[in-house]
């Protein structure tokens, strides 16, 4: 039996949408069951509640499971989170934990200045030590990001990117070629004590970035440059507590700092992922990125 976590999240969903769309049978942890109830309509899917940073709370969930794909939002204590549950794992005699991991695409890009790949870091180190069987999935920045809505995504009202990393280059990977690597890895062998890096096909700049939505929605779109301080205002202003804001100085200053970026699609190529290009995510989602702005 396998298990994932965090399936009522951006990546855990679509992961999750991914194992029932290709047939494969897993275990769904959640915390809350009305956000998980929509996993019901999915054919294959058996939930669980459970919560990862309540140990006692996962006997069920664990219950007969040897491989779990572990995947937790950074706003709840990752560190402590996914430490705790890679314990209670151990315990209840899970053999392999894949974790759902993250890397940069900067070439130099450090990701001990930034408290969000600091964070992987830890926990990836712990997890080697654990004594369990290990691997990593380590995917760049997500093409979803740049949706509307999203955390730092598209202002699609005005047709602008925001964002204050100059003309640097960064390679953003589609969720959905990471989630049939996910469902991949689950049923592999031989994937012990490995880290799979993942980017998109292209290293882009935000310019780029526009031009490739504007080409896919028909509707011009355009970098807007901006300092640090104007894009934090801009967060501040839409809510962002100011951890949130911290975080998010830290990881704007390292993308920033590393004006190229890396392609690597080994990882697509050894598990047979056709990857998606920018342009076919925008196209994907052109009725997204097209909204009829407000008068």
């Amino acid at each position: 039996m396998h298990l994932t976590t965090g399936a009522t999240g951006v990546a855990g969903s679509i992961v999750a949408r991914e194992f029932a769309r290709q047939g494969v049978p897993i275990r769904v942890l959640v915390r809350d069951p009305a956000k998980g109830a929509w996993l019901r309509n999915l054919p294959g899917i058996e939930i669980v509640v459970g919560d990862m940073r309540v140990p006692e709370s996962l006997g069920a969930a664990l219950d007969g499971v040897d491989r779990v794909l572990m995947i937790s939002s950074p706003r709840d204590d990752m560190v402590g989170t996914q430490c705790r549950f890679i314990d209670a794992a151990k315990a209840a005699g899970v053999g392999h934990v894949v974790k759902f991991s993250g890397k940069e695409s900067g070439t130099t890009f450090d990701p001990q200045a930034f408290r969000g790949t600091r964070w992987h870091l830890e926990i990836e180190r712990y997890l080697e030590d654990s004594g369990l069987a290990w691997t990593h999935l380590q995917p760049s920045q997500f093409m979803q990001v740049y949706l509307p809505g999203a955390l730092t995504g598209v202002d699609a009202g005005r047709g602008a990117i925001v964002m204050p990393i100059g003309d640097s280059r960064l390679a953003p990977v589609d969720i959905e070629d990471i989630a049939r690597v996910a469902v991949a890895v689950m049923a592999a062998d031989g994937i012990e004590g490995r880290a799979y890096a993942m980017t998109g096909p292209e290293a882009l700049t935000m310019t780029e970035v526009a031009e490739l939505l504007t080409a896919a929605t028909g509707r011009p779109y355009r970098y807007e440059p901006v300092t640090a301080g104007q894009k934090r205002a801009l967060h501040a202003a839409e809510g962002f507590p100011p951890e949130v804001l911290d975080l998010l100085d830290e990881i704007y200053a390292g993308r920033r700092g590393s004006p190229d970026a890396v392609v690597d699609l080994s990882t697509h190529r050894t598990f047979g992922v056709e990857p998606t290009t920018f342009a076919d995510f925008a196209r994907r989602h052109a009725g997204d990125f097209a909204p009829v702005p407000s008068a």
